[in-house]
C-alpha cells in the first residue's frame, strides 16, 4: 500500500470516514482506493467475535476459547502463560478474520470494588506491565494486533462515562501510567484505547497531554489511538489532541463536525492526514484474509486448564489438601455445578465448551456423601454476576449472605472444611479461621473445573501468588469512603495503593500481595547483587514438584520477578536485572473540583439523573424496560451456557444504561440514537417539550459513506 500516494488521492469526505468506525467493530473501507475495512473484536481473555456484525454483547458471538481472566492470569506470575494465551487467541482471531483484539486491559487495581477488576492484572505496575506485554507479544507474533486499554485512570465503573479522575502528576506517572509505558516501550502494541473518563478535567479522548505529549512524544508510540466505544466528546478537539479513530462510529455528528472544521479552517489537513496515516499503516500491517487452517480447539481447551491450574492461589491449608481420594466428600455450593468462569460485560465469550468442577468430578468417578456420612466438606463459593460486572462497581466486599451462612453452618459441623473461591476480586473472609483450606481460583476460564480437580487431588501443585492485596475488611482500603460515590474520583491517597499503603502503614491484611502456599516447601538463598543484576537460588526441599515465584523488592516496591519450577530436591537460580529509572520530580499538587450540578439535564448527565424530572422518569423507565424484558426472556431458556450468557448480557445492558451519559449513548449507538435525538431527550427531560421536538426533527446531514457510494 502506497500510503502517501493514497492520502493525496483521498477526499476530505473519505478521510472523515476513515477516522470513524462502522458496523460497530470495523474501520470504514474505501472501495474507490482499494482500502479494506479492518475487523476488531473484544478480548482480552478470549475472542468475542459477534455474529452478523452484532453489538456490544447483546447478541450471540462465535464459539471461542474462554481463557482465565486477567485477575487469574496475573496470579500465575508467569509471562509464558500470557504469551501462549495470546498466541492461541490470535489463532482463533485469524480463523474468524479478526485483525485486532481489544485487549489486554492493564489499568491498576486501585480499589477492590471496581466492577471491572476481573479484567485487570494487578495493583502493581511492574507486574501488570510484564504480563500485559507478554500477552501483546503473543498476539502480535501471530499477526494479530493488540489494543491495550483503557488509557488512563479508568479505575471505577459507576461514573466511568462522565467521571473525572483527579490525581497529581506524581500519582499519575508513578503508578497509573507505568504499565502502559512498559508495554508501549517493550511490546509495541498496534493500538491504544483511550478511556471514557476525564483526567484532571479533560476527557481522555481529547487529552493532548496523555495522547501526544506522553504517549507519542515521550514513549515513542507510533500506532493507532482509538476511543473506547462511545468515548468521543468533541471530535475535532480529539483529532487535534492525537486521537485517530472514533469507535464504534457511524455518528453523523462527528463526520459533520470534521467536514465543517476542515472547511472553516479550524482543523488543518495536516492534522486530519496524520490520523489517517496512522490508520492506513495499521490496516496495511494487520488486514489479511481469514486463516483457513482449523483451530486446535481441544489444545486450547487444555491450555486454558493448564493456565488456570498454574495461576490458582492456595490461601490456606491446614494439611487437608491435597485430597487422597479416600475421603468421604460432602459437596456444597452453587458454583460446583454452575462455576463462574468469566466476568460479565463486553469481554463475555461464548465458550467452545465448559467443564465445571461437577463435570470433572463426575468424569473421574468422585463419589459424594451425605453430610452425616462424610468426613470432609468441600464448599464452592464466590461472586456471581449479580455482584460483579463491568458497568458498575460492587456495593461491598462481602460474599453473598446466603453463602456466608452456608459456610458458617458447615464449618461448625466439626468436619474438615475446604472452601474453593471463584470471583474477579478480593472478598472479606470472616470464616478464614474456621475452615481448614481456601483455594482461590479467581475466574479460571472454561476449563476451570479440570484445574480445580487436579489441584484438589494433587495432580497439580498450586503455584499462584496474589497479584493484589486482600484486606481484612473494606474499611481498611484507603479510598473506601469516597470510591465510586460521585462524578469526581479524587485520588487523594496518591500512589499508595495496595501493598504500598498497607505495608508502609503497618496495617494488617488477610493475605498480602505476592502471597500463596504450596504442597511443597522451598528454601531461598540470600540475594547476590552485581550492578543492576540480582540473583537468588531456590531449592525445593519438599516431596512434590512445584513452582515458586522469586520476588525482588527494593525500597518497598516490586522491581522484578521470576517463576521457577522445581522437582523435589532440585534447585535453580533466578536472575533479575532491574531497569534504571530516571529520577524525575513531578508535582504532588492535587486540585479537587466541585461536583457538577445534577440539573438541568445535559448530554453529560448520568442517565439515572433523568429520574429527577417527570418526563425524564418516563424515558428512563422505557429504556430500562428493554434489558428487563431480555432478562425475563433469558431466564426462560433451558439451563446451560446460552442461558447464562443471555442473563449476563441483560444485566450488563442494564448496568451500562444506568451509568451512561446521553452523550456516550449517542456516540455508541450510531444511527439508532442520533445526536439530535439525544439533544431532544435532554430538552424533553427538562420539560422543554417543543424545543425537544424541534431538536429531534432537525436531522444532521452528511454525505454517504464511501462504501455506500456507487461508482
Amino acid at each position: 500500500m502506497e500510503i502517501e500516494k493514497i492520502l493525496n488521492q483521498m477526499t476530505v469526505e473519505e478521510k472523515a470516514a476513515l477516522v470513524s468506525g462502522t458496523d460497530f467493530m470495523f474501520t470504514n473501507p474505501i472501495p474507490r482506493l482499494g482500502i479494506p475495512g479492518l475487523s476488531m473484536s473484544d478480548g482480552p481473555h478470549g475472542l468475542r467475535k459477534q455474529k452478523n456484525g452484532g453489538d456490544n454483547g447483546m447478541s450471540g458471538s462465535e464459539s471461542a476459547t474462554s481463557f482465565p481472566t486477567a485477575a487469574a492470569l496475573a496470579s500465575g506470575w508467569n509471562r509464558e502463560n500470557a504469551r501462549r494465551m495470546g498466541e492461541a487467541i490470535a489463532e482463533e482471531c485469524r480463523f474468524y478474520g479478526v485483525h485486532t483484539l481489544l485487549g489486554p486491559g492493564v489499568n491498576i487495581k486501585r480499589n477492590p470494588l471496581c466492577g471491572r477488576n476481573f479484567e485487570y492484572f494487578s495493583e502493581d505496575p511492574l507486574l501488570a506491565g510484564e504480563i500485559g506485554a507478554a500477552e501483546v507479544e503473543g498476539l502480535q507474533s501471530k499477526g494479530v494486533g493488540a489494543c491495550i486499554k483503557h488509557f488512563a485512570l479508568n479505575n471505577s465503573e459507576n461514573y466511568r462515562f462522565m467521571g473525572n479522575s483527579a490525581a497529581s502528576e506524581n500519582t499519575v506517572r508513578r503508578l497509573y501510567l507505568k504499565p502502559f509505558e512498559h508495554i508501549v516501550r517493550h511490546a509495541h502494541p498496534a493500538a491504544v484505547m483511550c478511556a471514557y473518563n476525564r483526567v484532571n478535567g479533560v476527557f481522555c479522548s481529547e487529552n493532548r497531554w496523555l495522547l501526544t505529549d506522553i504517549l507519542r512524544d515521550e514513549w515513542g508510540f507510533d500506532g493507532v489511538v482509538m476511543t473506547d466505544w462511545g468515548a468521543v466528546h468533541d471530535r475535532v478537539a480529539a483529532i487535534k489532541a492525537g486521537l485517530d479513530l472514533e469507535m464504534p462510529g457511524d455518528t453523523a455528528i462527528c463526520r459533520r463536525r470534521i467536514l465543517d472544521a476542515v472547511q472553516n479552517g479550524t482543523l488543518s489537513g495536516e492534522e486530519l492526514g496524520k490520523a489517517c496515516r496512522n490508520i492506513l499503516r495499521w490496516i496495511e500491517k494487520y488486514v489479511r484474509p481469514a486463516d483457513p487452517a482449523p483451530v486446535d480447539w481441544e489444545g486450547h481447551d487444555a491450555l486454558a486448564a493448564e493456565i488456570a491450574a498454574d495461576c490458582a492461589v492456595l490461601l490456606k491449608n491446614n494439611g487437608v489438601l491435597p485430597l487422597s481420594g479416600k475421603e468421604k466428600l460432602f459437596i456444597a455450593g452453587e458454583l460446583f455445578e454452575n462455576m463462574r468462569y468469566q466476568g460479565a460485560g463486553s469481554s463475555m465469550i461464548s465458550p467452545s465448551r465448559v467443564t465445571t468442577p461437577a463435570d470433572a468430578f463426575a468424569a473421574h468417578g468422585v463419589k459424594r456423601f451425605a453430610l452425616d456420612e462424610s468426613d470432609t466438606v468441600l464448599i464452592f463459593a464466590g461472586l456471581t454476576d449479580e455482584y460483579e460486572s463491568e458497568g458498575g462497581d460492587r456495593e461491598n466486599m462481602r460474599l453473598p449472605d446466603s453463602q456466608l451462612k452456608l459456610i458458617g453452618e458447615l464449618a461448625a459441623s466439626g468436619k474438615k472444611t475446604v472452601v474453593v473461591l471463584f470471583g474477579g476480586s478480593p472478598v472479606e473472609l470472616p470464616f478464614a479461621d474456621r475452615v481448614d483450606a481456601i483455594l482461590n481460583m479467581y475466574l479460571p476460564g472454561q476449563n476451570g473445573g479440570t484445574a480445580v480437580y487436579e489441584l484438589l487431588f494433587g495432580l497439580k501443585n498450586p503455584s499462584g501468588r496474589l497479584a493484589e492485596t486482600w484486606p481484612l475488611e473494606y474499611r481498611d482500603v484507603p479510598s473506601h469512603e469516597t470510591f465510586g460515590k460521585g462524578v469526581n474520583e479524587v485520588y487523594s491517597e496518591g500512589a499508595e495503593v495496595g501493598y504500598r499503603y498497607f505495608g508502609r502503614r503497618g496495617i494488617p491484611v488477610r493475605f498480602p500481595f505476592g502471597f500463596g502456599l504450596s504442597y511443597t516447601t522451598f528454601e531461598h538463598s540470600d540475594w547476590v547483587k552485581n550492578g543492576n543484576t540480582y540473583t537468588q537460588t531456590v531449592k525445593n526441599t519438599g516431596s512434590r514438584a512445584g513452582g515458586e515465584v522469586v520476588q525482588l523488592c527494593l525500597d518497598g516496591e516490586l522491581r522484578g520477578f521470576e517463576k521457577l519450577y522445581l522437582a523435589p530436591g532440585e534447585e535453580k537460580t533466578a536472575v533479575i536485572t532491574v531497569e534504571d529509572e530516571p529520577e524525575r520530580a513531578y508535582s504532588d499538587e492535587l486540585t479537587v473540583p466541585e461536583e457538577p450540578p445534577k440539573l438541568p439535564i445535559t448530554l453529560e448527565s448520568r442517565f439515572t439523573d433523568l429520574r429527577q424530572r417527570f418526563i425524564g422518569r418516563i424515558i428512563f423507565r422505557a429504556a430500562l424496560s428493554v434489558p428487563k424484558k431480555q432478562e425475563r426472556k433469558a431466564k426462560k431458556l433451558p439451563p446451560g451456557a446460552e442461558r447464562d450468557n443471555a442473563v449476563k448480557s441483560a444485566l450488563f445492558m442494564k448496568r451500562v444504561l444506568e451509568s451512561s451519559s446521553l452523550r456516550s449513548m449517542t456516540m455508541c449507538a450510531g444511527r439508532t440514537l442520533p445526536y439530535n435525538v439525544a439533544e431532544g431527550i435532554a430538552e424533553l427531560s427538562n420539560g422543554h417539550i417543543f424545543k425537544g421536538i424541534r431538536r429531534m426533527l432537525k436531522k444532521i446531514k452528511v454525505p454517504p459513506l464511501p462504501k455506500e457510494k456507487r461508482e
